[in-house]
């Protein structure tokens, strides 16, 4: 499974969530431009102690056979937002999980908030941290780190996600 798309959904998603605590960023309200970039930990999901252990012919093979598997280089991807002020009175804006997730502020002001998230989709269990910072009213910067496990997750599965965002405008049009 890659987890491109899923750091994306956990990251953009539309639905609704739980948050403890959260203060509202000072953000206005409208249309945002969100660029995400996502990249995963380079580690290999074999065990150095385990390759050290094969002849370098076997070795050859299975760090070729995992080289094929690497995930696409990071990408940058870029959407439209709509951010109203119930997702700004809820703590996180830009709706940045599922309805299998729970977030509690872990630090918040006006210009800061941090979260941890703990999430549960098809068995596959997701613990995370959220910091987004608002450099201004109409400027945005955040990362959310992931740790998946269960159901087939590796265990070097370490999405991490950065995104920034800029306001575009009051209006956000059709959704």
């Amino acid at each position: 499974m890659r987890l491109t798309p899923i750091v994306a959904i956990l990251t953009l998603s539309t639905a609704a969530l739980a948050v403890d605590k959260a203060q509202p960023l000072k953000l206005k309200t409208g249309l945002w431009e969100v660029t995400t970039t996502v990249t995963t930990n380079p580690d290999p999901p074999i065990p150095a102690a385990i390759l050290d252990k094969l002849t370098p012919e076997q070795r050859a093979r299975v760090e070729e056979r995992m080289k094929a598997r690497k995930p696409d280089p990071q990408k940058a991807t870029i959407t439209t937002q709509c951010l109203t002020r119930q997702e700004l009175e809820r703590g996180v804006p830009f709706r940045l999980a599922q309805k299998s997730c729970r977030w509690t502020a872990i630090d918040s002001t006006s210009n800061k908030v941090e979260m941890r998230g703990y999430c549960v989709d098809q068995g596959v269990k997701t613990e995370g941290t959220l910091r987004v910072e608002a450099l201004s009213p109409e400027q945005v910067e955040g990362s959310m780190q992931l740790l998946k496990n269960g159901n087939n997750a590796s265990p070097a599965s370490t999405p991490t996600s950065t995104f920034k965002a800029k306001w575009i405008g009051p209006l956000c049009g059709d959704p």
